[in-house]
C-alpha cells in the first residue's frame, strides 16, 4: 500500500512537471512569436538609420519632431553611441502624436531627400520654440527654419507632397500604433521596449543588449 501511495505520488509529480515545462515552452515559444513580429514593425528598409549595418545592438527610437522629451534625449542616445562605437546602430520612427507633427515629419523626409535629414531635425529641434509654441506645430514656422542647411526648399516642398513620403509616413503610423506606441520618445533596443521610461532605464537597456551580444 506504502509503496502504491508513493508510486502514486510520483506519477503526480511528473505529471505537474510536464504540465509546467509544457507551460514555460509554449510561452517561450509565444514570446519567440511575439519578438519576430516586433521586430518586422520595427525596422523598415524606408526607416533613417544612423551607425555602422553590422553593430549587434540596435536601437529604435519613435519620435515627434515637436516632442520637448525627444529634443532632450537625442544628445544622450548619441553619447550612448559614442561611448560604444561601431557596436550600436540607431533607427528612427516617426510617431507624430501632436497635431500637425506628421507634416513636419514630411518636411523631415524632404530634406533626407536631399542628404539634409540630419542636420534639419537638429535645427528644428533646436529652434522647437519658434516653430511649435506650446507644443502645437506650425509647419509653415518649421519651413522657415531650414534656409541655413543648404536645402533647396522649392524642391523640398515638393517632395512633402509626394506619395513616397506620405506612404512612409503613413506605415510609421501605423506600426507604431501596432507596437503600442503612445509617447514620445519610444525606445526598443534589439525589440525590447523598456521596462520604464527614463535616461537610466535606458542606458540599462543598452548595456545588457552590449552584454548579451558581445561577450
Amino acid at each position: 500500500m506504502k509503496r502504491q501511495s508513493l508510486f502514486i505520488t510520483a506519477a503526480v509529480v511528473l505529471i505537474a512537471a510536464f504540465a509546467i515545462g509544457s507551460f514555460v515552452y509554449m510561452g517561450q515559444k509565444a514570446d519567440s512569436a511575439r519578438a519576430l513580429a516586433n521586430q518586422a514593425l520595427l525596422m523598415r528598409a524606408h526607416a533613417p538609420a544612423e551607425g555602422p549595418r553590422a553593430a549587434k545592438v540596435n536601437i529604435v527610437e519613435f519620435l515627434d519632431p515637436a516632442c520637448g522629451t525627444c529634443r532632450e534625449f537625442y544628445p544622450f542616445v548619441h553619447k550612448l553611441m559614442a561611448a560604444h562605437p561601431d557596436k550600436i546602430r540607431l533607427t528612427v520612427r516617426y510617431a507624430p502624436l501632436h497635431p500637425n507633427s506628421d507634416q513636419v515629419v514630411k518636411i523631415l523626409e524632404a530634406a533626407r531627400m536631399q542628404g539634409k535629414w540630419k542636420e534639419a531635425l537638429e535645427t528644428l529641434f533646436a529652434t522647437q520654440a519658434a516653430w511649435a509654441p506650446n507644443h502645437t506645430p506650425q509647419p509653415e514656422l518649421a519651413w522657415q527654419q531650414l534656409g541655413g542647411i543648404g536645402l533647396d526648399l522649392e524642391r523640398a516642398r515638393q517632395d512633402a507632397n509626394s506619395p513616397e513620403i506620405a506612404r512612409r509616413v503613413t506605415q510609421d503610423i501605423a506600426d507604431g500604433k501596432a507596437l503600442n506606441v503612445k509617447a514620445t520618445p519610444e525606445f526598443f533596443v534589439n525589440g525590447k521596449p523598456m521596462p520604464s521610461f527614463g535616461y537610466q532605464q535606458l542606458t540599462d537597456l543598452v548595456n545588457d543588449a552590449l552584454t548579451v551580444a558581445y561577450r
